[in-house]
This record gives C-alpha cells, structure tokens and sequence, in this order.
C-alpha cells in the first residue's frame, strides 16, 4: 500500500501539518487534531483541483501516518500517557519526558527511537488483548 507521510510540528502559535512526499500539500490549527483534519482538507482539495496532474501516490488507495516531533507527540497524548506512565515503558526518566514535551529540550534521535519503540510495543500488546 502507499503511504503518504505527514509531518505534524508544534510552532510558536500552532501546530503545522504538510506532506512529506507530496509538494503543496499543507495544513494547521490550534490543535494536532485540526492540523489532521485541515491535511485531510488539503489533500481533498488538491485532489479535487488537480484532477490532470494528481500524483501517482494519490491515486487509488493509500495510507496516512502522521510524523510527529516528539514535543508535539507528548502533548498531543498527555491526557492519555502521564509522564510517569512514559517513565515505565520507555525507561527515561519523567524529568527528561517533561523537558522534551515543554521543549526546552529535544531528545537526541536515540531518544526518539527509544520513545517510538516504546510505544510501538506497547500498541502490539494492546492488539493482542481481547476482553
């Protein structure tokens, strides 16, 4: 299947969303999910306004996934993830998590990956539970 990557940033104000492997593709809002929803605007529209020139990608089925910085990712699931919960499945330490999601520090990449594996393991296991 094809995937269309979407980066979703925090900026001063807001959040930013734009295609990674699609020129002119771009969206915002005030939270991460009006940065969602405006991409999935932007790629409707361009879909619908460049019916000659739609790149392959666009065309037929595809997937999205969403690319986060890690500050907008902490944020975005602080209501869902404490930091003390990010604490036992990642193993660093609420302090860091905290500085990483406020942003006065950014995590180095095997930061991020520790992060993102975390998570990703743990979605796995939530997968497999039936109740």
């Amino acid at each position: 299947m094809k995937h269309i990557k979407i980066i979703i940033e925090k900026t001063k104000d807001n959040y930013s969303a734009y295609a990674e492997n699609i020129k002119g593709i771009y969206g915002g809002g005030e939270t991460v999910s009006d940065a969602k929803q405006s991409i999935l605007d932007a790629i409707k529209l361009y879909k619908k306004y460049n019916k000659k020139n739609i790149p392959k990608i666009l065309d037929g089925e595809y997937e999205i996934i969403y690319k986060f910085d890690t500050q907008s990712l902490l944020n975005y699931y602080k209501g869902i993830f404490t930091n003390a919960s990010l604490e036992r499945i990642t193993g660093i330490k609420q302090k860091q998590i905290q500085h990483y999601a406020s942003g006065l520090k950014k995590p180095r990449a095997a930061q991020k990956q520790k992060i993102q594996d975390s998570l990703h393991i743990l979605a796995g296991e939530l997968m497999a539970v039936e109740l």
